[in-house]
């Protein structure tokens, strides 16, 4: 369920290189830790925190995504010594330096930076939680308070299930699945229909929380029970499991 909060202007998708604080430039690769070496690089694209779809120009539907997840997944790809671009929707946590930036602010406008990037990428983790239905309608002007406001919306675009079509043999797909507790048939039933390598399923009561505790579903069947654990930890366990799909 999305909720109804203030919004600015709409703006267009913003690109950054986030490097050292002081000196600016980027981590080099002889500076990557040494404990990782044995891990292949690879270029990995995370999307990070909610999308806002516009109602009128003060308005709009979002979720109550942080965040934390990507973040957590950018800061153990960098600590991998992976190559990361993030693509990030309004979020309250600072991402981490040394990675290439794109801001966006609504589900379409991830929707073109991922399917924009992902042929340049090796591996895809789709963390962000993207808005499910937009406005069918946007008002130009502020609406004003004039007894019951009815909201035509319409499905936004599956921005994972595009990029699952165009994806070239080699690359590797990760999704999230936000569901109730225990509903890992729905999260099965979108590793399929999707076309995914991995998905998580994660149980509404870590949305925005700093825990998680998830559970892997695999292509192949198998299953794979986490114990709760902080959201740093479980994203390097993941990144590892990611390495392991690539040959």
């Amino acid at each position: 369920m999305h909720q109804l909060a203030g919004v600015s202007k709409v703006n267009q998708p913003r690109h950054f290189v986030l490097g050292n604080a002081l000196t600016g430039e980027r981590p080099r690769a002889a500076e990557r830790p040494a404990r990782f070496s044995q891990m292949a690089l690879h270029r990995v694209l995370i999307t990070v925190g909610p999308t806002r779809e516009p109602i009128d120009p003060v308005r709009y539907i979002g979720n109550r995504s942080s965040g934390r997840m990507g973040q957590a997944l950018a800061q153990a790809a960098l600590d991998a010594g992976h190559s990361v671009t993030l693509i990030v929707g309004p979020v309250q946590f600072v991402m981490p330096p040394g990675v290439r930036r794109i801001d966006i602010e609504t589900a379409a406008q991830m929707y073109d930076a991922v399917l924009d990037e992902f042929p340049s990428h090796d591996l895809l983790m789709m963390a962000a939680a993207v808005a499910d239905y937009r406005p069918i309608r946007v008002s130009p002007t502020k609406l004003a308070r004039e007894g019951v406001l009815t909201i035509e919306c319409e499905p936004t675009p599956d921005i994972i299930a595009a990029a699952a079509k165009m994806r070239r043999p080699g690359q590797r797909i990760i999704g999230f699945s936000l569901e109730s507790s225990g509903n890992l048939d729905r999260a099965r039933e979108k590793l399929v229909r999707k076309n995914l390598d991995l998905i998580v399923f994660n149980p509404i009561q870590t949305m925005n929380s700093a825990q998680i505790e998830p559970t892997l579903l695999w292509r192949d069947g198998r299953e794979e029970i986490v114990p709760i654990q902080g959201k740093e930890q479980f994203a390097k366990m993941l990144l590892k499991r990611a390495s392991a799909m690539f040959p």
